[in-house]
């Protein structure tokens, strides 16, 4: 019997409609270089709110990692939520694949909506694109959020058992999972209290819709973000910093989230949900919004400029 019915896809359409009803509106940039960068932005860019930008990680695209967070944000931001390339419909036939690259190509598509200053927030993939961003753009990047995100890993520590996989093809099978087996080992990974009992025709309609296109890019990019990696390249970026992590995490040990700590000094705070794994965004999704009211939101600046983001924070 032909399939009729997508739960995955029925779901996409719920979180588009969620993103709408929260004042944001699809958008496609063309960069000019064979890149297409999709976002979702402002319907009405209000030059009162600070700017933010929201960063996913590897999954699905952006709407599926940021939709609880869209409707309390879009009250105080002006939000821009892209997908990265490979994700959604941003996609490039350049041969780039490093994170640095996919932190240019979000700042272009910044720039062509006219966004000059922003704060950055980056879950998982998306913290090392966001780190790469501030690191690259100090004046445009003001305050920054990593979120669950290995950016201080180094490729040794695959070699010496940091993680709970011996290589980085392993990994992948497990990251961008093919089967429904691999599915349910990511979730049982990246979740502290792990859902049971899901179908495997839901994981299998979930992989078809989301997991299967792009494959073989995807998987570039994982191994462009392991590969000669050296904490002592990592550059020390300026703006203030939260660092947010799960307590159980066990795709990025909450080890690196106190080395990152370390390599930023007192620039930056930690944060360590308690009774949360990998996917702090679904887990505690109250908890990591308290945190980002905290750190975004609450200072109030003694003068709001044109650019919607220049406020003072101690």
């Amino acid at each position: 019997m032909a399939k009729c019915f997508s739960f995955t896809a029925s779901r996409d359409w719920c979180y588009r409609y969620s993103f709408s009803t929260s004042g944001l509106k699809s958008s496609t940039t063309d960069l000019g270089d064979g890149t297409i960068m999709h976002c979702w932005t402002p319907k009405t860019h209000k030059h009162y709110k600070p700017n933010l930008l929201l960063i996913h990680g590897i999954g699905a695209n952006a709407m599926w990692q940021w939709n609880e967070f869209i409707s309390p944000l879009s009250s105080k931001f002006n939000v821009y939520v892209p997908d990265l390339l490979f994700f959604g419909d941003s996609y490039t036939t350049r041969t780039e694949r490093t994170e640095t690259f996919q932190a240019q190509c979000v700042m272009r598509t910044m720039e062509a909506h006219g966004v000059r200053r922003m704060f950055v927030v980056g879950l998982s993939y998306g913290g090392f694109v966001a780190y790469s961003l501030a690191a690259q753009f100090p004046q445009a990047v003001e305050r920054v959020v990593i979120g669950c995100a290995g950016v201080c890993l180094e490729e040794k520590d695959m070699k010496e058992g940091l993680f709970n996989v011996k290589s980085v093809d392993e990994a992948i099978t497990i990251l961008l999972a093919q089967t429904p087996e691999k599915l349910k080992e990511l979730i049982r990974l990246s979740f502290y209290k792990p859902i049971k009992g899901l179908p495997s025709c839901f994981l299998s309609d979930f992989i078809d819709v989301m997991c299967v296109e792009n494959f073989q890019e995807r998987k570039e990019l994982v191994y462009a973000l392991h590969k000669d990696r050296k904490l002592s390249d990592l550059p020390k970026i300026s703006q203030p910093t939260l660092i947010i992590w799960g307590e159980h995490d066990q795709v990025f040990p909450l080890e690196l989230g106190h080395r990152l700590k370390r390599h930023l000094d007192d620039n930056a705070r930690l944060v360590v949900l308690k009774n949360a794994g990998h996917a702090i965004n679904m887990e505690k999704s109250k908890e990591l919004y308290k945190h980002l009211k905290s750190f975004l939101i609450d200072p109030v600046p003694p003068k709001i400029q044109s650019n919607g983001n220049s406020r003072k924070v101690d």
